[in-house]
């Protein structure tokens, strides 16, 4: 069989994240997984990247290293190991982020179906998944631009052009070998090297297919990325453009007959440029990026661009990004600096520029959204309007839903309204609920103008706390592994962390919610500020406490469990270092070994994309029910008789409600000594404790084996949980008439 894959992996300065990332690669494949290769090109690396590429390289004969003398770069690393590929298909992968697991052998699975097609795919488009320094993830923002596309059998770019709103990086493209040949580009020297290929290829291609599923991690905002350095070298961007214009001049035309016909239409020049202005003065705009003393010459270069690169027919967008391009067209730096700062032009110039508010109505888009935010922080704070968001602005969950509700019953003149991250995700709300969408003009006037800010997690740091506003923290969950700046003793479980970016989000806390008192010992020394600590326990419990046996006969019968069935939830934690769902437990195994008396309901961590998938035992086995895209977890917890996790903060919750849980934790030596724990789970557990299969189907069908174990942990944990959590946070926080 003809190699199939060759996976290019340009390695400089990275030795902290290489392993992660060559294990994601071969380690989840077989030795006799002989379709594709890696050639990692050894980028003349400062630390031990070198010597960790020739160690795998001895033991793994797929792998081959190529070591340069001088150093080149991500584009001129790629282009080294470009004459030594050898498969039919190359996959560019950056080598301080990684796969998830199974995903080499499914790209290769799809690539088989491909090679047998008349017309196979130029390009294999792959969904992925942000990473952020925090552990928090965020799926890849513009996927509702692919699914339900045409991209999904294959098109051309000129079938698909909205393809031009995502990302334009190689990472996540896995081209056919003859095609990016013949296409006659190279990447680019410095930064934003890889654009001078992804566009010609996006262009030129005659079949792009997109696959609807994760394949990559994409570290963000990680020390040493480009997208937050400052450097002169974000001036390399216009070569790039350079390089990209003139693919599409000579493409089709008489420079290229082995393409005669077929030139760019103008429609997708137009779309190319409009979106290369858009990422320079994206660019210009993000503070810190480009240096004070090359600014000047950088807006200069913009001016150039479209002096240069502008299609004869182009028309400026309409808004304040039409007034933004006007004034970048004329090189009028001043005025755009005015334009941005202030939300309006300098009377000199408002001729033939009335207004920006209208404007501002219509909607905005990249740099032009700060422009608007900047405006809106003129108005004075709206004293009773409290923003709300959870899980980087999934929708409608956790604490901040529970003091919602409650300060509409002991606040009403407190209008809330919630921020969600798309339309998807809207739909998603509650009837009734007030939402604003991210990066809306809405979004942007509540976040300037809003008195209060309640979020499980932060909020954005492009957004200023305005003097006189109040933030509410109230976390997600109780702490067992450590957190925070306690992870800076844990350079491992902290990989990609910037405290000095958390410290920032710390110091915008006025209020930060504790559930216990175990908590608020360490969430002190974890999260360390100014903020008052509120002793309340965690509002989203209050349903927990205050649930009635109506309610739970309610839940049960939504799930379809029958009467006497044991319904037993299985919810395993997120691992860091492990990639996406990891199943530690065979699920279809517990099922036979359960009996059809049981219902498993098994609930994956909300960072992994999609769930365990179909799972079915046999008829005397157990019912397995997938409920990972269940939205409320709470649910859940009142329809299941006991639950199964391994250290999840899901205990803490669930304990309340005083049914047995069951610890399945057959990795809990490596996950201490990795993560850092604050106790330990053995010596102070919820209930039974199992590090086998064996034992974790015979505390089940035991019943409730652990009572007394239950009762203390208990006593520890719950304490504050008396229904009235969300109650104490509303009263502190928000204008509560006393009586």
């Amino acid at each position: 069989m003809s190699l199939l894959l060759s996976i290019v992996l340009p390695v400089h300065g990275v030795e902290r994240y290489l392993p992660r990332c060559l294990d994601s690669i071969l380690g989840e494949t077989r030795a006799t997984e002989t379709r594709f290769e890696v050639i990692a090109v050894d980028d003349l690396s400062p630390d031990g990247s070198g010597a960790i590429l020739d160690a795998y390289a001895a033991r793994d004969p797929r792998l081959r290293v190529l070591h340069l003398t001088e150093n080149q770069g991500l584009g001129g690393a790629r282009a080294a190991a470009l004459p030594l590929v050898r498969g039919e298909y190359v996959w560019f992968v950056d080598s301080d982020d990684w796969v998830p697991e199974r995903t080499v052998g499914v790209i290769l699975d799809e690539l088989e179906q491909e090679r047998r097609l008349e017309t196979p795919a130029d390009v294999l488009l792959t969904d992925f998944t942000h990473v952020y320094p925090d552990g928090g993830t965020e799926p890849n923002p513009w996927r509702h631009v692919l699914v339900g596309s045409p991209l999904v059998e294959g098109c051309t770019l000129a079938e698909h052009p909205a393809l031009f709103q995502t990302v334009m990086s190689v990472w996540n493209k896995v081209f056919r070998r003859a095609f990016l040949e013949g296409l006659g580009v190279t990447f680019g020297r410095g930064y934003y090297e890889d654009i001078s290929v992804t566009y010609p290829a996006l262009l030129a291609a005659e079949r792009l297919r997109y696959l609807d599923r994760p394949c990559y991690f994409y570290r963000r905002g990680r020390d040493g990325a480009i997208t937050a350095t400052a450097s002169p070298k974000h001036a390399d961007v216009f070569a790039q453009y350079d390089a990209i214009f003139a693919f599409m001049d000579r493409w089709g035309g008489p420079d290229n007959p082995d393409h005669p016909g077929r030139p760019v239409p103008e429609s997708l020049r137009t779309l190319v440029f409009d979106r290369t202005v858009r990422q320079a003065l994206n660019v210009y705009d993000t503070p810190g990026l480009v240096p004070a003393d090359r600014r000047k010459e950088f807006f200069r270069r913009i001016s150039q661009h479209f002096e240069r690169h502008r299609p004869a027919d182009y028309r400026f967008p309409g808004g304040v990004r039409g007034v933004q391009y006007r004034l970048a067209a004329r090189g009028a730096r001043i005025a755009y600096a005015e334009l941005r700062r202030t939300g309006r032009l300098p009377r000199d110039l408002k001729r033939g520029a009335r207004s920006v508010a209208p404007a501002v109505k219509k909607g905005v888009r990249s740099g032009a959204r700060f422009t608007a935010y900047n405006a809106f922080r003129r108005l004075p704070l709206d004293e009773h309007l409290a923003v709300y968001a959870a899980y980087w602005h999934r929708g409608y969950a956790c604490s901040p839903a529970a003091i919602y509700e409650k300060a509409k019953e002991l606040a009403p003149q407190i209008r809330g309204v919630w921020v969600v991250e798309n339309r998807t995700q809207a739909a998603t709300m509650p009837p009734g609920v007030p939402y604003v969408i991210v990066n809306t003009p809405a979004y942007l006037k509540a976040m300037a103008t809003a008195k209060y800010f309640v979020n499980n997690v932060n909020f954005p740091r492009t957004m200023v706390k305005r003097p006189g506003t109040v933030h509410v923290q109230t976390q997600h969950g109780t702490p067992l592994k450590a957190m925070g700046m306690d992870l800076r003793k844990r350079p491992e479980a902290a990989e990609g962390m910037d405290f000095d970016r958390l410290q920032e989000a710390i110091d915008r806390w006025d209020f930060l919610v504790s559930s216990n008192p175990h908590t608020s010992e360490h969430f002190t020394r974890a999260f360390p500020g100014r903020y008052e600590m509120l002793d309340t326990g965690y509002p989203r419990n209050d349903r927990l406490a205050n649930t009635t046996p109506e309610e739970v006969r309610a839940m049960r019968e939504r799930f379809g469990l029958r009467p006497g069935t044991t319904a037993v939830l299985y919810a395993p934690t997120h691992r860091g270092g492990k990639g996406g769902y990891l199943p530690l437990l065979d699920v279809e195994e517990l099922a036979r070994r359960l009996g059809p008396r049981f219902t498993l309901l098994v609930r994956t961590h909300y960072f992994h994309a999609g769930g365990p998938g179909d799972l079915t035992a046999g008829e005397d086995a157990a019912e397995i029910v997938d409920v990972s895209a269940h939205p409320t977890v709470e649910d859940l917890y009142l329809a299941a008789d006991a639950l199964v996790t391994d250290y999840s903060s899901m205990m803490f919750d669930y304990a309340v409600l005083d049914r047995p849980v069951v610890v399945f934790a057959p990795d809990w030596e490596e996950y201490q000594r990795e993560r850092g724990v604050y106790f330990d789970l053995f010596e102070e557990p919820p209930g039974a404790v199992t590090t086998d299969a064996d034992g974790l189907a015979r505390a089940l069908r035991a019943g409730d084996p652990e009572p007394a174990a239950r009762a203390r942990f208990r006593e520890k944990f719950c304490v504050w949980d008396d229904g009235g959590a969300a109650e104490r946070v509303v009263r502190r926080v928000f204008p509560v008439a006393h009586g």
